[in-house]
């Protein structure tokens, strides 16, 4: 049987069974096994053609994984210490934090991980090229008004991969113009600022000054459901972070996208409650879309859109 290995977003174990649901053969930790391969929003990161391999001692596992390729991670909910030695003696991988626009690591990076000292599980294929699919982006400490930009740093540069645009080919460009709902204190606008694109903010509270002097931002006060989307002509990126409900946001998505207008979206579904998978489901069905949990996400999906050609 062929297995795809799921690494669950810290904390939300049982958003991402209901993702497999009738798939999963075997957890291990955050680690689910399952017997198909699923396009899980919920999953860190995926692991592809999960194999099974007996080793007789932690040098003959690191020579058995570096005949395979050179960068793993290992992620090692038991057997830790072990699983750390294995590592000490593969290639090292840098876990220092990427610059945000900068291009990302190139090389395949396989994960592994012990299920009993002489048993191990490895894949050298996964999703994410940052160990366990955690982006830790260099933190800038004084630009930004709030860490909110953390996680729409880490929203763009994976829209940017999973819609072939590479980094930093695919970001907003200088001269894009883009649409930032909810933009308050203005973390997103920052972000989308310093990239030079041109930057409307609506928000019913105004941005933070330092954000509203970067050229090239317009603040608009107002309610993001308020607004004629027919009042804009064309939109290169339409972003969200508006606190409502999945649901309402699905329909405020809906009437930007009848333009035919917008070219790139990246918004975010905040659960209040229960996880409205429903509303999920609907994001991800829309062609061109990708769902995904972003490391610095809390109760929340990032929507990451592009206009199929």
């Amino acid at each position: 049987m062929t297995l795809t290995g799921y690494l669950a977003a810290d904390g939300f174990e049982d958003q991402l069974r209901h993702e497999l649901a009738g798939h999963v053969v075997a957890e291990h930790g955050r680690l689910l096994l399952a017997d198909a391969v699923i396009d899980a929003a919920w999953a860190a990161n995926t692991w592809f053609d999960v194999q099974e391999t007996a080793i007789e001692s932690i040098g003959d596992a690191a020579a058995k994984l570096k005949a395979i390729q050179r960068n793993w991670a290992a992620y090692a909910p038991l057997h830790h210490r072990r699983a750390k030695l294995i590592a000490e003696k593969l290639p090292h991988v840098s876990a220092k934090p990427p610059v945000f626009a900068a291009p990302v690591p190139a090389a395949p990076l396989g994960s592994f991980t012990l299920l009993a000292p002489d048993r191990m599980l490895h894949a050298a294929h996964c999703a994410s090229p940052m160990p366990h699919g955690e982006w830790r982006f260099v933190e800038d400490r004084e630009g930004p008004p709030s860490r909110a930009y953390l996680k729409f740093q880490e929203a763009l540069t994976r829209h940017a991969l999973e819609h072939g645009g590479g980094v930093p080919g695919g970001l907003p460009q200088p001269g894009q113009t883009c649409l930032d709902l909810g933009a308050s204190p203005g973390g997103w606008t920052w972000v989308l600022a310093k990239l030079g694109a041109t930057v409307t903010a609506v928000d019913k509270a105004p941005l933070a000054p330092a954000v509203a002097a970067i050229p090239g931002v317009t603040w608009q006060q107002g309610s993001a459901f308020a607004l004629d989307p027919a009042a804009f002509g064309a939109v290169d990126w339409l972003c969200s972070d508006v606190i409502c409900y999945p649901a309402r946001l699905l329909a405020l998505v809906q009437r930007w996208l009848a333009t035919g207008q917008v070219r790139n979206a990246v918004c975010t579904l905040k659960f209040q409650g229960e996880t409205d998978h429903e509303t999920a489901r609907a994001f991800a069905a829309i062609p061109g879309s990708r769902l995904r949990h972003m490391h610095n996400n809390k109760h929340e999906l990032s929507w990451l859109w592009r206009r199929p050609e």
